[in-house]
């Protein structure tokens, strides 16, 4: 079952869900991240992402 658009998941935890994931907060930036890896730092910062479309 897929995760609902708007799903949260902070640096370093495991991805929900494969998708266009975008950074809360400013700066921003999307990034698609699949399924099952470590969601990213951006710039060398923990940042929570929200999904904001699927893969």
């Amino acid at each position: 079952m897929k995760k609902p658009i708007g799903t949260t998941a902070r640096t370093g935890e495991i991805c929900p869900e494969s998708g266009n994931w975008k950074v809360v907060g400013s700066p921003t930036t999307t990034a698609p991240i699949s399924e099952g890896n470590r969601v990213p730092p951006y710039m060398n910062t923990a940042v929570t992402w929200k999904l904001i479309s699927y893969a």
